[in-house]
């Protein structure tokens, strides 16, 4: 299992300053040194926190790096104001995966996945285009079986999780949780077996996370919010030395 870092709270705190500290490159050759595989990141048009120029930076270094870049965000946001739009970005900077979301302007944080609708048309040219200038396309969606087919019919590379009810879940009841995670397994199992690669994200912890890896199944997992709250108890390389030893097995 990959771990890819997300990276976009700590330029939420670099931005509440309006300066360059936190440095976003060194956070991120931080991560990389400890162990993480790749680096995420979610730009928004408002640039609340990572910025289109953080994309250009933090893709070359990245890369140069011989890690892996993972750019989240609504395929159709386009150019507004200092943000020069989702796929242009892509297109600026060929990152080794853009995940599409169907995150609304004002969304504090994604909290559903995509499904059918008026969109399907757009959605698939958008997929075919973007192809061109990154390794593998991924959408975002809710864990069912309906979702696995939707995002077959669009002919993308691969599918991230929506996890958070197993998250919240697992805070309440781990047995059920665990029994959530069976339902999962059948979900990754049928996407492996129509050739999806699989990820998983949203409120992954320290806690919650070793069962999930213990399925064996899933191929990625990105986490951002969780990893800056344990870095405030053991400290940022530490807690990404935690989350390596889990996710490596």
């Amino acid at each position: 299992m990959l771990l890819s870092i997300n990276l976009n709270k700590v330029a939420l705190l670099r931005n509440s300053r309006g300066s360059d500290y936190p440095n976003l490159k060194n956070f991120a050759l931080q991560a990389l040194d400890a162990g993480a595989q790749g680096i995420t990141l979610h730009p928004r048009p408002d640039h609340r926190h990572a910025t289109s120029n953080d994309i250009v930076t933090l893709s070359k270094l990245v890369m140069d790096y011989g890690a892996e870049f993972n750019v989240e965000g609504n395929p159709f946001e386009e150019s507004v104001d200092d943000y020069i739009g989702f796929n242009e970005l892509i297109k600026a900077t060929n990152p080794t995966q853009a995940t599409l979301v169907p995150d609304t302007l004002n969304q504090i944080t994604s909290d559903h996945g995509w499904s059918s609708g008026e969109h399907d048309k757009k959605l698939k040219e958008t997929i075919t285009e973007l192809k061109n200038y990154t390794s593998r396309v991924s959408i975002f969606i809710d864990p069912d079986i309906n979702s696995i087919n939707y995002a077959k019919s669009l002919n993308v590379d691969s599918v991230e999780l929506y996890t958070e009810e197993y998250s919240k879940l697992y805070m309440k009841d781990r047995n059920k949780a665990v029994k959530l995670l069976n339902i999962y397994k059948d979900i990754i199992i049928k996407a492996k077996s129509m050739d999806l690669r699989v990820n998983a994200g949203h409120d992954l912890n320290l806690k919650n996370l070793p069962p999930l890896r213990a399925l064996n199944l899933v191929d990625e997992v990105s986490i951002g919010h969780a990893v800056i709250v344990d870095s405030l108890k053991y400290g940022f390389i530490d807690t990404i030395k935690r989350y390596v030893d889990i996710t490596k097995g």
